[in-house]
């Protein structure tokens, strides 16, 4: 068992005059849901059980303080596990090892939120250096334990005995079930059930009904920053002590963000929502970062670059288990090889590989292209994209980590020759039956209700409606161009121009991060 140490943090205390806890001890049921397991628990493990749950309710007040941290942290980690398609039945588990405390070690050197040791850390795409340590940021480290469980589930076939591997190891769970509980969904509960699953089931029923159950106007806040930058100044930016910044914000070494793409948290208080944007390097801008062709500028090259997304260790990318691309496993092919070759490299079988990534025997794996190794999605996170000049329908399928039959599907839409640059494709919902692909000019918005634009020319726009009537002109919104100045935000920029925030993203093609640089040009369609 791992020893934890306990850190009460301060800025948390505001929650504990909020409301009592229940003096209502949950009691261990005969039965209940686990991930998609029903568990039957015998009376003798329902006794040994609630002890471990009488135990999280001893000290009201150590009990509060956690409580404090699940309500700030849980919808962090509810996200980061749905991401990777692991249940959420699995974020108690994060109670389990650390308490939420970010900076916890135990005896064997295991650290932070979930507890990884530096070897397993790095495994699942984590960055642990003089500079960064992944493990101890809520959405890095539970990533990592979502990409881990996840693993050992697929090997295992149980969310059992895959979150006991979790305390065990891959190896360890193999060898201590066998394939018993393989494929399994109903599992019992008894004497001699693994202790750290009894463990985990009391603090599932000991937390379950206790999320939310504070009110309170605080909420963690997730900015994106670019270093290097000192806490010093995102303090003055944000409005939040450095020290509090320092606090929620121990993976960065030396209480400083180095350089490169990285989230802060912090506590905010009020129900005006902040619209993230990234806060740029301290650095002096090189001559060769000002140095952009116009035609980079546009927000249709911006989309086409936006993806695809890769995070986790992108230092090793080009190594197995190291990155995710678009959330989906995956890796960077350092050079121009066969896919037989590459496949064996990375340890995938050639077939598999050719499938996961719609390819045909006989084709290319090119130097800088990334290629998955799990299984692409049916839909993409955004829900259109214009056709780029030299694109392919493949091409487009790897940019998003969407499976090539379903574009075709979604577009009714069977070969290359067929595609024109400028071509609106659906990502997400399946175009109707007898309905044309819109195809737009690069100098000219599409539809305000798609999810890109490609225009940033400040002109008027006439449109004319599809009948056979002579065509009519129709007075549209002018559209303006916005260049994105320091410290400006998403939410800043809509109020100024009196437009909706959905709006601004939707004209501009910009992800779910709200992520938005200094210099960048928006288009506005000002009513």
């Amino acid at each position: 068992m791992k020893s934890q140490q306990i850190l009460l943090i301060p800025f948390l205390f505001i929650f504990l005059r909020i409301a009592p806890v229940s003096a209502q001890i949950p009691q261990v049921p005969a039965q209940l849901e686990f991930a998609d397991l029903t568990v039957k628990i015998t009376p003798q493990a329902q006794r040994e059980i609630q002890l471990d749950v009488d135990a999280q309710y001893r000290n009201p007040t150590y009990f509060k303080v956690k409580q404090d941290r699940i309500n700030l942290y849980m919808p962090i980690v509810e996200r980061e596990l749905r991401s990777q398609g692991v249940p959420e039945d699995l974020k108690y588990l994060v109670i389990q090892e650390s308490g939420l405390i970010a900076d916890a070690v135990s005896t064997s050197n295991a650290v932070g939120f979930w507890q990884f040791k530096q070897g397993t850390a790095e495994e699942v795409g984590l960055r642990v250096d003089a500079q960064v340590d992944e493990r101890k940021n809520i959405a890095t480290a539970s990533r990592g334990a979502a990409v881990y469980l996840k693993k050992h589930n697929n090997a295992l076939n149980n969310w059992m005995t895959a979150l006991v591997s979790y305390q065990m190891g891959l190896g360890g769970a193999k060898a201590y079930f066998g394939n018993q509980y393989s494929g399994k969904k109903v599992i019992e509960v008894d004497r001699n059930t693994h202790w750290y699953f009894k463990k985990y089931l009391a603090h599932k029923i000991a937390y379950e009904n206790q999320f939310g159950t504070f009110v309170s106007n605080q909420k963690l806040v997730e900015m994106t920053v670019q270093g290097p930058v000192s806490m010093a100044t995102l303090s003055k930016r944000f409005g939040v002590s450095e020290e509090h910044l320092k606090e929620f914000n121990k993976w960065a070494g030396n209480g400083k963000v180095p350089s490169g793409t990285f989230t802060v948290f912090f506590i905010k208080e009020g129900n005006l929502p902040i619209e993230p944007a990234v806060i740029k390097s301290e650095d002096k801008p090189k001559k060769s970062q000002t140095s952009t062709a116009p035609a980079k500028n546009s927000p249709a090259y911006k989309q086409a670059n936006s993806y695809p997304r890769i995070s986790g260790n992108t230092t090793k990318a080009n190594q197995p288990n190291q990155i995710t691309v678009n959330e989906l496993d995956g890796v960077l092919a350092a050079k121009t090889t066969t896919p037989s070759k590459f496949a064996d490299e990375i340890g995938v079988k050639e077939k598999k590989f050719l499938r996961l990534n719609d390819m045909e025997n006989g084709e290319r794996i090119e130097t800088g292209k990334y290629y998955y190794t799990e299984k692409k999605k049916s839909s993409a996170e955004v829900e259109t994209h214009i056709v780029l000049p030299g694109e392919t329908l493949w091409s487009i399928s790897q940019k998003y980590g969407i499976r090539l039959a379903s574009l075709k599907s979604k577009n009714r839409i069977r070969k290359d020759a067929d595609l024109k640059a400028g071509m609106v494709l659906n990502l997400r919902e399946p175009r109707k039956r007898g309905e044309e692909i819109p195809v737009v000019p690069v100098n000219q918005p599409i539809p305000q209700n798609k999810t890109a634009v490609v225009s940033v020319e400040s002109t008027p726009v006439e449109t004319k409606p599809n009948t056979m009537n002579e065509p009519v002109k129709e007075a549209q919104p002018n559209r303006v161009t916005h260049t994105v100045a320091q410290g400006e935000t998403l939410f800043a920029i809509s109020r100024k121009y009196g437009v909706s925030v959905e709006n601004l993203k939707s004209w501009n093609n910009i992800g779910s991060q709200n992520i938005i640089s200094i210099g960048q040009k928006l288009v506005i369609f000002k009513p």
